[in-house]
């Protein structure tokens, strides 16, 4: 099996999203990322569990309580 870590792009065209999208996701919904330098990289098999697990649907509250739409 490839084990490669995978960029903030091929994350992206994997999960068909755009890449504004998976710099949210790590910021507002915890999506599993690691910083390397300035870049993002990510393995497949932690965003295959997070996805699983329901992390990708997940709506954050803001402060009032109300579900946003991030």
């Amino acid at each position: 099996m490839e084990d490669r870590w995978l960029s903030v792009d091929e994350i992206a065209a994997y999960l068909g999203i755009k890449r504004d999208t998976v710099y949210k996701w790590i910021a507002d919904k915890q999506m599993p990322a690691h910083k390397i330098g300035r870049l993002w990289k990510f393995r497949k098999e932690e965003i295959d569990e997070w996805v699983k697990s329901g992390g990708a649907g997940n709506n954050r509250r803001d402060d009032s309580g109300r579900a946003g739409n991030r």
